[in-house]
């Protein structure tokens, strides 16, 4: 058994200067249950480490919402100047992955390999960048058996053995002897819970409310008569019988593997060393998981995250997306009918903390909402006579962009408010199109086309989203929807139709037959397209 290269520590490095606009920067802790203002540990510099999949099988909706959420949390940070640290595991062995494999003829390892590709496939298309370490769960034992020993050591954990005094590879952690645990999730605690975190506990179990989870089932481990108190948990446990040779390893504690949560406080403590800023994840984790790795990073004498976040859920008719109650929609399946972009709009279109209903009218508005972005890209480009390079557009810092789209940001993420602000400052640009060919002065005009141009695409860059970036550029215009085919055959089709009633109206303008080229303007107003007139001539859009 071997580890992965030690990493250079990257929080270490000299401190970079944050934009101005850092210092208004307020994010919600769930283990106070407030907003309150962000300080980094490490000036210029911000830790964060995110749960990511358990590559059991292909990923649906629900699992991308949590990576495209604190894909906008890790950009808005870049954008406010911080270098950040973003470290995101693979989980690539449990039981299910043992189970599935087993059932479908599969090696354990070939299963999480396969189902590992397909989430990168998925980061990829919807345009989520890469983290800056990916680490598999696998390739860290030696560091979950470290860090257990030092659990045993400081008194928080005990090994089960059998009759003869030999270790079983049950190990489990002591909860009576942590007098903090429940602090997370505040079960100990008289804080008022808010609105989302007592949606998760009427879902799901807690310290005081251990039954069954429909949504994270109890590890069979965790329900060993050898425990010596209900809530304790499993760091380690030993095989079952079923279980192929290669996926036990040997410890000083029996032979086993590890148990649900003792990996993320290893690679956490491995790749972002003490306390880091930021631990996120989705709002299912909050108990028992987060609440337990907590715990044992605690109890083994480590400092944990400073700040906890985490992600609602999708939800299919008010219930939790999820592909074990069945309503789950894989992301191939969902990018057969729309394009990348529209699906990542979707995803990011409420705040990280709301529950997002998934339904054809938010796909829909998603898909409004980006012809009304790639109308005003082009045609601003057009008129000034260029794109402005991605280079420029990643140098802008968030102290340049609009004061309400930084507002929105910085008030916990808020991306409503931040695509309200957007969508001002488009109508502002359409404003100042339609009144570029009356001004005199066309040079400061066009800068301030140009300007507003800017502003969009940085504002979208930020969330993920400037259509000229990557991975939209390569997949095509409409963000590579398998099926946009059809979208941009029917696209061609009225751009055809419309381009020729314009073409009319401009020769009946020209010809001073006001009555006939207002008659075309109402009809095609009528008809649900709205038509803009520039130095270019008149451009059209879907209302």
């Amino acid at each position: 058994m071997t580890n992965t290269q030690e990493p250079q520590n990257t929080n270490t490095s000299g401190a970079l200067a944050a934009a101005k606009a850092a210092a208004g920067l307020k994010l919600y802790d769930t283990a106070s249950h407030a907003v309150s203002s962000f300080t980094p540990i490490k000036p210029g510099q911000v830790g964060i480490y995110v749960c990511g999949a358990t590559v059991q099988s292909s990923p649906h909706i629900g699992h991308i919402r949590a990576a495209v959420a604190f894909d906008v949390v890790r950009r808005w940070f870049e954008r406010l100047g911080y270098k950040v640290t973003f470290v995101r595991n693979v989980t690539d062995i449990d039981d299910k992955i043992l189970d599935k494999a087993a059932a479908a003829g599969q090696q354990w390892w070939e299963r999480a390999y396969i189902y590992e590709r397909e989430f990168t496939e998925a980061y990829s298309k919807l345009g989520v960048e890469p983290p800056t370490y990916e680490p598999r769960a696998t390739g860290h034992m030696i560091d979950m058996i470290d860090l257990i020993k030092k659990i045993i050591d400081n008194g928080h954990a005990y090994v089960v053995r059998d009759a003869d005094g030999n270790p079983t590879g049950n190990v489990y952690f002591d909860v009576a002897s942590w007098p903090h645990y429940g602090e997370l999730t505040h079960q100990k605690q008289t804080a008022v819970s808010d609105a989302a975190s007592e949606v998760t506990d009427a879902m799901g179990p807690s310290v005081d409310n251990a039954g069954n989870d429909k949504y994270n089932p109890v590890d069979p481990a965790d329900m060993s008569p050898d425990k010596h108190d209900p809530r304790d948990f499993a760091l380690w446990k030993a095989p079952k019988d079923s279980d192929p040779l290669d996926a036990r390893w040997n410890t000083p504690f029996g032979t086993g593997r590890p148990g649900w949560h003792i990996e993320c406080s290893a690679m956490s403590h491995r790749y972002l060393k003490d306390m880091f800023d930021i631990h996120g994840g989705g709002l299912d984790l909050r108990f028992p998981h987060h609440e337990n790795e907590m715990a044992q990073t605690r109890a083994a004498g480590y400092d944990s995250a400073a700040r906890w976040m985490h992600s609602a859920w999708v939800t299919a008719k008010g219930e939790k997306m999820s592909k074990s109650l069945g309503n789950g929609l894989s992301v191939p399946a969902v990018l057969a009918e729309h394009s990348a972009w529209v699906v990542r709009y979707a995803l990011g279109s409420v705040q990280y903390r709301s529950m997002l209903e998934w339904s054809d009218q938010t796909l829909a508005e998603a898909q409004s909402a980006y012809d009304r972005v790639a109308n005003f890209i082009e045609r601003a480009g057009a008129a000034v006579g260029e794109q402005p390079s991605r280079e420029e557009i990643m140098a802008i810092s968030a102290d340049a962009l609009p004061a309400d789209f930084v507002a929105a940001m910085n008030d916990d993420i808020n991306v409503s408010g931040a695509s309200a602000a957007i969508f001002t400052a488009i109508r502002s640009g359409n404003t100042l199109l339609s009144k570029l060919a009356d001004r005199a002065d066309s040079d400061v005009a066009k800068a301030e086309v140009r300007e507003a141009l800017v502003n969009v695409r940085a504002m979208l860059d930020t969330l993920g989203l400037d259509p000229l970036a990557e991975p939209w550029v390569s997949d095509g215009a409409a963000g590579g929807a398998a099926g946009a085919g059809a979208d941009s055959a029917e696209h061609d089709a009225l751009d055809k139709l419309v381009s020729e009633q314009l073409a009319e109206r401009a020769e009946a303008r020209k010809a001073k037959d006001f009555a006939r080229a207002d008659a075309i303007r109402d009809a095609l107003g009528a008809a649900g397209i709205a038509i803009e007139d520039g130095p270019q001539g008149s451009a059209w859009s879907l209302k």
